[in-house]
């Protein structure tokens, strides 16, 4: 990560760890070179692993971008209000309609975001979620440097970030996974992943996030994203797309 006059004090950055846990798009736009893994469980990153297992680039967008196609924004405005569930959306199982070799734009506020800046910043940038931790561990250690695993987090209605318990969560199996030398802030993230590990489509559907999702209706995205270690998927953002 960059110093402290870019965003992140010093003190900050877990520099003596190679397994590094942190939250949000201010860290993300602040990492410079290395590995990281964003985590967005309900729903970005999860849907990127659905996408992507279907041989399908996924393209990371800004939300509210100036320069988003009419594509974009309707992808954006689908997976916001719960509409229209015949177009690819946030949901990861509405990438069932898209062919292998297909690509999608797909803007979200957290992980989409968290993703462009990261990569913007110099980092490579893994999608990383309940689905796919073991895999994302496995990739993150054979990193020669350290890996910093970002919870992406949702949003408070005034813009800030609002920590969530599934990113937590999902962040915390990746680093479980994982055999570099962890923060106490990793090991913090573990603790939370192993305590709920028995009871992760219960936990998930009680957070939160979960019963936002439920009250829109998108109960079932919620047990795809509960599943753990059913997939051997890592998404890389290469070339402007997750891969």
């Amino acid at each position: 990560m960059t110093s402290e006059g870019q965003g992140i004090p010093a003190w900050a950055e877990q520099r003596k760890y190679s397994a590094r846990f942190q939250w949000g798009p201010l860290v993300a736009r602040t990492l410079s070179g290395g590995d990281c893994v964003v985590v967005d469980v309900l729903r970005f990153t999860t849907a990127v692993e659905a996408a992507v297992a279907r041989g399908v680039a996924v393209y990371p967008h800004r939300w509210r971008d100036a320069k988003a196609t009419a594509k974009a924004t309707a992808t954006a405005k689908a997976a916001a209000d719960g509409r229209d569930t015949n177009r690819p959306s946030l949901s990861p199982l509405s990438m069932e309609a898209l062919a292998p070799g297909a690509s999608l734009v797909l803007p979200s506020p957290n992980g989409s975001t968290c993703a462009i800046l990261a990569s913007e910043a110099g980092a490579r940038v893994a999608a990383g979620c309940l689905r796919n931790a073991a895999a994302v561990a496995a990739w993150a250690d054979e990193a020669d440097g350290p890996v910093t695993v970002i919870a992406c987090g949702e949003k408070w209605p005034d813009g800030s970030l609002r920590p969530s318990l599934e990113d937590l969560l999902g962040a915390g199996a990746i680093l479980a996974a994982m055999t570099k030398h962890p923060s106490p802030e990793a090991r913090a993230a573990i603790a939370a992943f192993l305590d709920a590990a028995d009871r992760l489509p219960e936990v998930l559907s009680r957070c939160a996030s979960g019963c936002e999702l439920s009250e829109k209706g998108w109960h079932a995205d919620i047990g795809y994203a509960a599943q753990l270690n059913v997939s051997t998927i890592v998404p890389v953002l290469t070339d402007g797309a997750f891969r």
